[in-house]
């Protein structure tokens, strides 16, 4: 098994994305913490892990409060006494035009998308400095690189992590910590299941696979990048995206 006996803290690991990340995990022999504010859908997906014989453990978890972050940290220290890797994949959007962008909007998105990605990076890191050893693994977005109407504050806040894992990448090299981002398109979960049909026809028409991505297909791009195997791939931005961009 590619990660056995590895352990992985995975925020926004519920639904979605970080769902199927924690399932990929689990089945390559990783123990898996679900970080998520939803506890009552992370309790669904921690049975899921269970069932695969790892151990898992799903706590609350708002990446905007540092405090917290910390709290949860160490309660991974104290039971499995380490840090292997860290997806950061909680995100959020409040999409609007530019003109009529709340403040509140905007510093939602910023806050749980760029500023959680920092909090979540700063403890942890100071773990695996002293391990001397670490895989972090930033959830990107391609809009973070093309832009997107009414997306100014998803958009800026995504460019941002791609930003941040460069320039953590490069602090944290030295001491054998890989940071890495994964920018995907467009991929089916309950965000672009709430688009019209009509949205939904133009998106794929200009992907030149002709569909929308999976979870899977991201999961699978985050196990690569946590395994053995991408050792020596650090400050980039892999983009699953169907080849749109």
């Amino acid at each position: 098994m590619r990660l056995k006996d590895k352990v992985a803290l995975v925020t926004g690991g519920a639904q979605g994305i970080g769902r199927q990340i924690c399932l990929a995990f689990a089945r390559e022999g990783a123990d898996i913490i679900i970080g998520d504010v939803n506890l009552e859908q992370a309790a669904k997906t921690k049975q899921e892990i269970g069932a695969l014989g790892r151990n898992v453990e799903a706590e609350t978890l708002d990446v905007t409060d540092y405090p917290q972050v910390q709290n949860t940290l160490n309660k991974i220290l104290d039971k499995f006494k380490k840090i292997d890797i860290l997806i950061n994949n909680a995100g959020i959007t409040r999409d609007n035009l530019i003109l009529r962008m709340s403040e509140a909007e905007w510093e939602a998105v910023i806050n749980v998308n760029l500023r959680g990605t920092f909090n979540c990076i700063k403890a942890v890191s100071r773990v695996m400095v002293k391990q001397r050893a670490g895989k972090i693994i930033n959830i990107a977005s391609i809009i973070g690189l093309i832009g997107n109407i009414g997306q100014a504050n998803y958009s800026a806040s995504k460019a941002g992590v791609i930003a941040l894992t460069k320039t953590t990448a490069k602090e944290l090299g030295p001491r054998n910590i890989n940071v890495n981002a994964v920018a995907p398109g467009f991929i089916q979960t309950q965000m672009t299941e709430r688009l019209s049909e009509e949205i939904k026809t133009k998106m794929i028409s200009a992907i030149p696979l002709g569909r929308f991505g999976n979870p899977a297909d991201v999961a699978g791009t985050c196990l690569f990048l946590a395994s053995e195997e991408a050792n020596y791939i650090t400050g980039q931005t892999i983009i699953v995206d169907g080849g749109m961009i």
